[in-house]
C-alpha cells in the first residue's frame, strides 16, 4: 500500500488526466486536513472545481474513477476518497450542471452538488490545496446563522437516526458529532471530532463521560475494535447515552 501522500497525488493527478487540459482546483477537507483522519474510519474529503462545465464522456470516466483505481493499484483507500467534481459556477450558484459525486457506498453524475455550512466553513478555514489555483475567496464564507442552522440540522438528524445504534464504528461517532456541535455553538469555529470529545470531557458537558472515553479510544484506533465482538454488542447499546448527550447540545442551543 502506497503512504497517504502518494494516493493523494495518484488521485488528483488522475482527476486531472480525465479532464485533459481544463483548468481546475482540487481541495482536500475535513479530517484529512485537521490531523484527525483514521484508517478504518474517517474519508477523504475532496472537492473538484472545473473552470466549465464537465462533458458527459469525462463524467462517466470519473463516476468509476475511484473503482479503477482500487483495481489499478489493489488499494481500498481510493474508495475513501469521497465529494463533488463540478464546474465552479454550479457550485457557487447553484446552477444545475454535471456533476459527479462521489459518496460512502455509492457513486452517480447528477446536476447539483451542495456543501453544507460547516463543510463551507471547513473548506474556508482548513482547506488545503493539491492542485489548481485557488479560488476559495470566491466563496462567501457562512454566517453565524448558516452554522447554527446546519448545527440544528445535525441535531435533528441525531434525534431521528441515532434513537437505535448499530454495531458500526459511527454509533459511538455520533457522541463525538454531538460535542463537535456544543464546541461549535459556543466558540463559533470548528475543531477535529477528537479534540472535541476530549474538550467536551474536558469541560466535563457529557452526561456519560465512560462512553465518551471510550468513544475516543475507538476513534483512535478504530482497526483495533472494528470487528471486535464486545465492542459491536457495546456499540448496539448506545442509542440512550447518545440521546442524553443530545440533551445537552438542545440545550445548548438555549444558552448561545
Amino acid at each position: 500500500m502506497m503512504d497517504l501522500q502518494q494516493q493523494i497525488q495518484t488521485m488528483s493527478h488522475s482527476i486531472r488526466n480525465v479532464l485533459e487540459d481544463m483548468p481546475v482546483s482540487i481541495y482536500l477537507y475535513g479530517s484529512i486536513t485537521m490531523d484527525d483522519f483514521q484508517y478504518g474510519w474517517s474519508d477523504i474529503d475532496l472537492l473538484c472545481l472545473t473552470d466549465c462545465s464537465i462533458s458527459q464522456e469525462q463524467a462517466h470516466r470519473l463516476v468509476g474513477l475511484r473503482q479503477r483505481l482500487v483495481e489499478q493499484y489493489r488499494d481500498p483507500v481510493y474508495q475513501l476518497f469521497e465529494g463533488g467534481i463540478l464546474s465552479l459556477q454550479s457550485f457557487l450558484n447553484g446552477i444545475p450542471d454535471t456533476v459527479v459525486y462521489w459518496g460512502t457506498s455509492d457513486q452517480y453524475i447528477t446536476d447539483t452538488y451542495n456543501l453544507d455550512s460547516l463543510g463551507r466553513y471547513e473548506l474556508k478555514t482548513n482547506g488545503v490545496l493539491i492542485a489548481g489555483r485557488d479560488i476559495r475567496n470566491m466563496i462567501i464564507m457562512p454566517s453565524n446563522t448558516d452554522i447554527r442552522k446546519a448545527v440544528q440540522f445535525h441535531f435533528k438528524t441525531i434525534r431521528k437516526h441515532a434513537v437505535q445504534t448499530d454495531e458500526s464504528l459511527y454509533s459511538c461517532g455520533w457522541l463525538l458529532d454531538i460535542a463537535r456541535c456544543i464546541y461549535t455553538l459556543r466558540r463559533g469555529g470548528m475543531i477535529a471530532k477528537t479534540k472535541a470529545g476530549e474538550w467536551a470531557l474536558k469541560q466535563q458537558l457529557c452526561p456519560v463521560p465512560e462512553t465518551l472515553k471510550k468513544a475516543l479510544l475507538v476513534r483512535k484506533d478504530p482497526l483495533k475494535y472494528k470487528d471486535d465482538l464486545e465492542f459491536k454488542v457495546w456499540a448496539r447499546s448506545l442509542g440512550n447515552d447518545v440521546q442524553r448527550f443530545a440533551d445537552v447540545l438542545e440545550q445548548e442551543f438555549g444558552k448561545t
